[in-house]
């Protein structure tokens, strides 16, 4: 099984366009590629998904048991020619002071060759006690080669590359120069969304070419098989789709597309038809029994969303009628009273008595760890998987303002913000909205529960 980690010394360092362009090339000569992106990201995986043409999976110590990482890596590399691991941060970073959840934590699980990305922009012989330095804290890491980015030129490429064979044995799998080009714009929560991009494909094509061109992707193919992962006991499921008895509608569009594609796939493998619908576009909702409104950037389409009043008006009416829906983060936005940014306000759709104020900081940003309160309208309670503590992940500029003191919440939080750094899960009728992202894993299978809860108000009414 051939896998390599991609990282870093730090975050910022172009990581995730190596890894795109990686990706994209090495499927170009027509190999299959799987990409897997460590932690919790929704925009890195829309990218690599977009470059390979296969959905990148999230591998996350937080949220995601040791053996289900494991479980997970072995289903989706089956029938791979090569695993691309993009990690998130340095190599060394993570939350707790052993690193047990650090991208070298994660490469030690996968036994996964390491190539360090090194942002070279002012480095020269200091680049040596760097690689020196990274290979020496933890002998059991393979860093097994390095790519130059952000190379001032050819002179600058040549200095680094005596540098390091002089006073290393690292391997320089190759160099990318610096060319604006090949940059993806990035806003406040990183690199913008390629469902929101109208070039993605060409700027992916861009990155590639720039890849082929200055990495030996051989080498880096012979060094992602020095590896002796054995997998052959791994039990992994099958995702054998059932006929699926109720639609849930989901808002697909530039303003909304934060989905883990393996929440995706446990919703339908609850038995539920996942229904697309877009909130800048549509004027009517699809026939459905439910809604789910995931994350993104409502805030950067404001005009757009508060100009389709129809659509808002049909969301409005039917969560006023008790249909179930689940929001996360840009969803809670959206089903809000208003969204102040830059000084205007625009009108969402208004079931939430609250106003949304965008910030300049992060309000909430990291992990979570919320607590079952039993308000809940889905609650973990009787699921013999896990207890009532759920992990989760929050990143948001906006805080929720003017509510009600005397509403109720399906969390506590212990760990994290949420709504007001008390509680988050603000229930109101059958809807569930929370600041907080939810993973459907092995702790915590909200997709089953949500499912249920739907069909249960279907068979009440």
């Amino acid at each position: 099984m051939s896998h390599i980690l991609i990282s870093a010394a730090h975050k910022s360092s172009g990581k995730t366009t190596i890894t795109i362009g990686l990706a994209a090339a090495l499927s170009q000569r027509h190999h299959k590629v799987q990409t897997f992106k460590k932690g919790p990201d929704y925009i890195d995986p829309m990218w690599l998904s977009r470059a390979t043409g296969n959905n990148c999976q999230n591998l996350d110590f937080y949220t995601m048991q040791k053996q289900e990482i494991l479980s997970t890596f072995s289903r989706f590399m089956k029938g791979m020619d090569i695993g691309l691991i993009e990690g998130n941060k340095g190599l060394y970073d993570g939350l707790d002071l052993d690193g047990s959840n650090s991208n070298a934590a994660l490469a030690k699980l996968l036994d996964a060759p390491v190539v360090l990305v090194i942002d070279a922009r002012g480095m020269t012989r200091g680049i040596a006690p760097l690689i020196l330095g990274y290979q020496d804290f933890d002998p059991d890491i393979n860093i097994a080669g390095v790519i130059l980015n952000q190379v001032g030129g050819s002179r600058h490429e040549g200095k680094l590359r005596n540098i390091l064979e002089h006073y290393t044995d690292v391997k320089v799998l190759g160099a990318v120069h610096k060319d604006k080009a090949l940059e993806i714009d990035e806003r406040h929560l990183g690199l913008i969304p390629s469902n929101e991009s109208t070039k993605t494909g060409h700027r992916i094509a861009a990155i590639a070419n720039a890849i082929s061109e200055g990495v030996d992707l051989d080498k880096l193919l012979e060094l992602s098989g020095e590896t002796k992962l054995d997998l052959s006991s791994c039990q992994t499921r099958e995702a054998t789709l059932p006929e699926p008895d109720i639609k849930i509608g989901i808002a697909q569009d530039p303003a909304f597309g934060f989905y883990y594609y393996g929440d995706l796939e446990a919703l339908k493998m609850a038995g539920a038809e996942l229904v697309p619908f877009n909130t800048i576009e549509d004027k009517h909702l699809p026939e459905v029994d439910a809604l789910f409104i995931g994350g993104g950037f409502p805030e950067t389409h404001l005009d757009q969303l508060e100009a389709n009043t129809p659509i808002r008006n049909e969301i409005k009416d039917a969560i006023e009628s008790g249909m179930p829906a689940y929001a996360e983060c840009g969803g809670l936005m959206y089903l809000s009273r208003s969204i102040q940014w830059k000084d205007k306000p625009r009108q969402m759709v208004g079931v939430i008595q609250g106003d949304i104020i965008m910030e300049d900081k992060p309000q909430g940003r990291g992990y979570v760890q919320l607590c079952e309160n039993g308000n809940g309208l889905w609650p973990i309670t009787g699921d013999n998987s896990s207890p009532s503590i759920i992990n989760g992940h929050e990143f948001h500029y906006s805080r929720l303002e003017n509510l009600n003191s005397d509403l109720n919440y399906a969390f506590d939080v212990k760990r994290g913000y949420g709504i007001d750094g008390k509680s988050d899960g603000l229930i109101y009728k059958n809807l569930q909205a929370n600041y907080s992202h939810l993973r459907d894993v092995n702790d915590n299978h909200w997709a089953q529960r949500f499912t249920d809860f739907i069909r249960k108000v279907i068979n009440t009414y």
